[in-house]
């Protein structure tokens, strides 16, 4: 069953997100934000300000998980004007983040995160990332900007909306058998095995 807003605050209280804002935000001090905060059924997180690192190509280079070369990854600055402080996707190229908010899921829930339709209609897509059963930490967060123009994603506003599913408590959680992504810091996390 997916969990209402109710049962999410309730939830929060008991540090499942945090920082955790109880409604959805629209604006602040009068400027409009791309959303975040509770909703009906779920919860937008927000784009951390701390780190944002584009795929680049290295010629020669392949992108292995098994083997992943740090270098393939460039650190991008942070940017501000007036409309916040963002990221810059170049066209048609990939991305990792990372959520604000730190996570602890219960033993009974996973955790989905989905990207909100604002981002999808500028031709960004989020990669549906799941938070197991007993996990913590900052989610890494993927984004691919497929189009061919060059693309804003802000930082300290909505980037993802979370879903949580309830099932029966399971044998093996996540931190029972020590995930290698576990208690993740609000830096972008690589690819491990």
């Amino acid at each position: 069953m997916i969990k209402n807003d109710a049962w999410i605050s309730q939830k929060a209280t008991q540090r499942m997100i945090a920082p955790f804002e109880p409604k959805q935000v629209r604006a602040v001090e009068g400027m409009p934000v791309i959303s975040y905060g509770l909703s009906s059924f779920g919860y937008d997180i927000r784009l951390s300000p701390v780190e944002f690192r584009i795929f680049r190509h290295i010629p020669g280079s392949i992108v292995d998980p098994k083997n992943f070369n740090p270098e393939n990854l460039e650190l991008t600055t942070l940017r501000e004007d007036e409309s916040g402080a963002y990221f810059i996707i170049p066209a048609n190229s990939y991305g990792l983040g990372v959520a604000l908010e730190r996570l602890e899921i219960p033993n009974t829930i996973t955790v989905v995160c989905m990207g909100k339709s604002t981002y999808a209609r500028c031709g960004i897509i989020a990669n549906i990332t799941p938070g197991e059963a007993g996990w913590r930490g900052h989610l890494t967060l993927e984004f691919s900007n497929s189009s061919s123009t060059d693309c804003r994603i802000y930082a300290n506003e909505g980037v993802v909306q979370l879903l949580f599913l309830e099932g029966e408590p399971c044998q093996t959680s996540y931190e029972s058998r020590r995930g290698k992504y576990q208690d993740q810091s609000e830096m972008v996390t690589l690819a491990r095995v």
